[in-house]
């Protein structure tokens, strides 16, 4: 497993103050990602116990309102155990602390069933679309994603949209 960068102070990804992991590899390709470095599985750097300990350190301050993941693609099998790993230590040292986590793959396909899903407060899913591209959607980038409320999607059983 590999990741492509971890930003320290990100404010694009989620709301707040947040820390943001880039994993690397994703299957999808879609046409116009604004990570297509990130593409390669074999990029990167190696993804071990010592890069959640430093995303735990780094998320200590108060400041600090999350964790989010993004990629390439988290979700994709050769990533989400690393993903999933990563998310519950995290919420395990900051159950107040949101997990934000962005998936070409559907909720409700594909993730609704997998462990890391436990662990994260907010999923936007699908692939982007760039016929469909909306600079003015927030969290997303075409109108075919989705941006969903992981634990209340969980509790209702169906899919609910995160409200900000």
């Amino acid at each position: 497993m590999r990741y492509n960068k971890i930003r320290k102070m990100d404010i694009a990804n989620g709301p707040g103050v947040r820390i943001s992991i880039f994993f690397q590899g994703c299957a999808f390709h879609c046409k116009n990602c604004f990570n297509p470095e990130t593409w390669d599985f074999d990029s990167g750097k190696e993804f071990t116990d010592e890069e959640i300990n430093t995303i735990i350190e780094l998320a200590k301050p108060d400041h600090i309102v999350g964790l989010s993941i993004l990629g390439g693609e988290p979700m994709h099998p050769k990533n989400i155990e690393a993903t999933t790993k990563l998310a519950k230590r995290f919420k395990e040292a900051y159950p107040n602390k949101t997990i934000w986590s962005w998936s070409g793959f559907l909720f409700d396909e594909y993730l609704k069933d997998k462990e890391v899903v436990k662990y994260i407060d907010v999923l936007i899913d699908g692939q982007y679309k760039d016929e469909l591209h909306d600079p003015t959607l927030k969290w997303k980038g075409s109108a075919n994603q989705r941006v969903i409320d992981v634990q209340e999607s969980l509790k209702k059983g169906e899919v609910i949209l995160y409200e900000d």
